[in-house]
């Protein structure tokens, strides 16, 4: 387990960074923390650790965004709204088993069956006045 502790976006972005260049195809991250603690800037960092050039936003109202990079697609879901996990896995099923892509998923705890036993769990959490608390379990 590793921990990191960001003071300003960009250094939540480079967190997503420096995870994203050891990740190798087929994996997937499992992105819990509450409203605000910086979820999607960690996810923006992720696709940039593959090469993507798209700025990754967040998907809150539609399920997935693909992101073209030269490693392979990035797919990046949001859980918030989904209302359940036959729902997610009707609609998209294949993104969340790419074995050539990288998986992301904000909200992760929501619908924890959905993910694989090998996923990677990184949570960001407020830490003082500014900081987030990034925590990375392989």
């Amino acid at each position: 387990m590793s921990t990191a502790v960001t003071t300003t976006p960009d250094e939540t972005v480079a967190a997503g960074r420096a995870l994203a260049a050891r990740l190798p195809p087929g994996s997937t991250v499992a992105l819990s923390g509450e409203l605000g603690a910086g979820k999607t800037h960690f996810v923006r960092g992720v696709v940039g650790g593959w090469g993507g050039a798209e700025d990754a936003t967040s998907p809150t109202f539609t399920l997935v965004h693909e992101y073209a990079t030269p490693r392979g697609p990035v797919f990046h879901f949001d859980l918030y709204r989904a209302a359940s996990a036959e729902e997610i896995w009707a609609s998209a099923h294949d993104e969340l088993e790419s074995p050539d892509g990288l998986v992301v998923v904000e909200w992760a705890d929501r619908f924890p069956a959905l993910l694989p036993p090998d996923a990677v769990r990184v949570t960001i959490v407020h830490h003082g006045e500014g900081r987030r608390l990034i925590t990375i379990a392989p």
